[in-house]
């Protein structure tokens, strides 16, 4: 298991850091299976863009934690290519989404 994350580290890096130019993305960080996604925070409001994603993706089956205006992300290490590829693609459609 310990290996296969590992192996998928490089994947999942790649995949979190396509993120980059989606609005309100300041900065992506990654630590093998973990990734934080800093957003910029609504004036006077922080903590309240995160968490409206939080809301909005697990309403779409999309489960994430916030922290301030991180998203913070460590998928299971069982994970496949193809739900990477989901989970970047429903937040960056749920990121296009907000204000």
């Amino acid at each position: 298991l310990f290996q296969r994350a590992a192996e998928m580290s490089v994947y999942w890096e790649e995949a979190m850091h396509s993120l980059a130019d989606a609005p309100y993305v300041i900065d992506i960080r990654n630590f093998g299976m973990v990734c934080g996604i800093e957003l910029a925070p609504r004036p006077d409001e922080p903590g309240a863009r995160a968490l409206s994603i939080f809301r909005t993706c697990f309403e779409e089956d999309i489960l994430i934690r916030v922290t301030g205006d991180i998203i913070a992300l460590s998928p299971p290490l069982i994970i496949e290519r193809e739900q990477i590829d989901q989970i970047v693609s429903k937040i960056r459609d749920v990121l296009m989404r907000t204000e």
